[in-house]
């Protein structure tokens, strides 16, 4: 299969589960690094450092807006830097630059997702792009973009300083997960609310001269008060079209925005942390892309049993499992049980947290939350594995 029907498969699932919902699409880039394998594998350009060889992966994953169920992936784009980057980049327009990355699978995803009741899409620093934002919102297309340049409003004055001009809104407390690679520990962080409506100006260096002159958008900082020390504090500036007439609405911009993180989740859970698909035997470019895509939707996949393993998405068994698998973990589900209340599934069959109790049961998990804690990605990726292993006998079987 070619990667654009792999990518397509996807993206036709994640269309018929995204009908009708507000749904938020979180797009953000990560490179797949493959130099240990150098000397064997073929066609593979070079990554961040501009040395090791590998490519970049960047898609858009679905969220139900309300509820934060994983719906799918809207867009894939696979980036093979084979060429250095032209001395003439700052001049070439955008269409021609790697960030238009960001605007394309934007676009795609408005295709995919064209049934959807409303679409907001959520993007880190990089997806700060003037261009990007003049010509992606629509009467349902909503964005919220993490600041990344200090703009220069219509008024002449800095965005950065009209901010600190602004009176605080309100606090919130809300849980900053633990994450290794930026040495950051879990913790419990107070934010100081600002909100406000701003007019940003075309930049000078905007390559694309048709774009609005201005554009009229809402800003909300969401600023950590009395971080620890060692660690670095949340500094969140957001630009997005969605209206702000109050603080409520304000916080729901800073809570869409933390949905975010679930996309780091995907890519970790792609890597060292989960399927480890940097350590592939595979020996080309063309069939190392294919397996990121396969991996990518594998990663979703856990992502939506982790989200959904307390119940709060209620998202739908069938959303992921066909009606052949779920013969086959009720199956499994009469070994995995004990006597006592505590050692029973508590969910009912149809919502996905049933599904979830089962595989992370196969993966290892006891079923004790107060003494284990609940399931990971990566007990779930063991019982994922587990199950695949069962349900190929389960059709074995039909066949004999």
């Amino acid at each position: 299969m070619s990667k654009s029907a792999l990518i397509r498969e996807e993206q036709l699932r994640t269309a018929e589960m995204a009908k009708g919902r507000h749904v938020l699409g979180v797009q953000d880039t990560t490179e797949l690094n493959y130099q240990r394998h150098a000397n064997r594998v073929s066609g593979l350009g070079t990554v961040g450092n501009g040395k090791d060889l590998g490519f970049f992966l960047h898609p858009m994953v679905v969220l139900d807006a309300g509820s934060g169920a994983c719906l799918g992936n809207a867009a894939i784009h696979i980036e093979n830097r084979l060429e250095g980057a032209s001395d003439t980049y700052q001049r070439l327009s955008i269409e021609e630059k790697e960030s238009y990355r960001w605007i394309s699978t934007a676009q795609t995803s408005k295709k995919v997702l064209s049934e959807a009741k409303r679409i907001t899409f959520i993007g880190d620093r990089e997806n700060d792009i003037y261009e990007f934002i003049d010509r992606i919102p629509d009467e349902k297309t909503d964005v919220i973009t993490r600041i990344r340049s200090d703009r220069i409003l219509m008024s002449g004055e800095k965005l950065y300083s009209h901010i600190d001009k602004v009176t605080e809104a309100g606090r919130i407390a809300i849980t900053i997960p633990a994450e290794k690679r930026k040495r950051r520990e879990k913790r419990e962080a107070i934010l100081s609310i600002k909100y406000s409506v701003v007019e940003i100006k075309r930049p000078k260096n905007c390559s694309d001269k048709k774009a609005s002159e201005s554009i009229k958008l809402r800003v909300v900082e969401a600023k950590e008060l009395n971080c620890p020390i060692g660690q670095e504090p949340i500094h969140w500036r957001l630009l997005t079209t969605h209206r702000i007439e109050d603080y409520e609405q304000a916080l729901q911009i800073v809570s869409w925005y933390q949905k975010r993180w679930n996309i780091e989740q995907v890519f970790r859970t792609m890597k060292k942390q989960g399927l480890d698909i940097e350590s592939s035997q595979v020996e080309t470019a063309e069939s190392l892309m294919k397996l990121a895509i396969i991996g990518l939707c594998a990663a979703i996949k856990i992502i939506q049993l982790v989200l959904a393993r307390e119940g709060e998405t209620e998202q739908k068994t069938e959303d992921v499992f066909t009606q052949d698998e779920r013969i086959v973990l009720a199956l499994a589900l009469t070994t995995l049980e004990g006597k006592t209340l505590k050692q029973k599934n508590p969910y009912p069959q149809e919502n996905l947290a049933w599904a979830t109790w089962i595989i992370a049961r196969l993966g290892g998990w006891q079923g004790y939350i107060r003494s284990e804690g609940p399931p990971g990605p990566i007990t779930i990726r063991n019982g994922l594995e587990r199950f695949q292993g069962i349900y190929d006998g389960y059709k074995l079987s039909k066949i004999l």
